[in-house]
């Protein structure tokens, strides 16, 4: 048991350096398409159809579940908390995952960013925040792609640091 423990601990560790490179990587690729992403998810937004997926799913699940109301100004914050929590409980998962399959990190890391990819679009399609994945054109599901690729690897290399 405290051996899964430990690998949960590193994984949510190294979730969160995946989630900052992720992260990173994302801004560098808006910036040179002359936007900000960081900036775009500091603004509030217009609608709550046009706010990012993690606000999305915090207000479906606040108002659904717990039946509290999320209001357009919380977009930013929330969309902050859900994203890096998202990231380093993937990572918990990935740690218990890893440590246990006694891979290459990097083939690990690839095979868990396209999973973590497909999961987006498993669990947001059906709840009406994204389209499906054939709907978008091929660049943009590219780019998204090569998101969570980043993601995965980071994670991977992070865990193997910490271990």
């Amino acid at each position: 048991m405290t051996g899964a423990v430990t690998a949960i601990g590193k994984g949510v560790l190294a979730g969160f350096a995946g989630t900052a490179l992720m992260t990173a990587y994302q801004e560098a690729v808006s910036r040179a398409r002359g936007r900000s992403a960081t900036a775009e998810q500091l603004k509030e937004p217009r609608t709550w159809a046009e706010a990012p997926a993690p606000a999305q799913v915090a207000k479906k699940v606040s108002e659904g579940v717990f039946n509290k109301r999320v209001v357009k100004r919380q977009a930013p914050v929330i969309t902050n908390v859900v994203h890096w929590s998202y990231g380093a409980a993937l990572g918990g998962a990935y740690g218990l995952a890893a440590s246990r399959l006694q891979r290459n990190a990097a083939v690990q890391g690839l095979a868990f960013g396209t999973a973590v990819w497909g999961l987006a679009y498993a669990s947001l399609a059906p709840l009406g925040i994204y389209e499906a994945p054939w709907r978008y054109p091929a660049k943009a599901l590219g780019i998204e792609f090569s998101y969570h690729l980043v993601y995965g690897l980071g994670v991977a290399a992070a865990f193997e640091r910490l271990d």
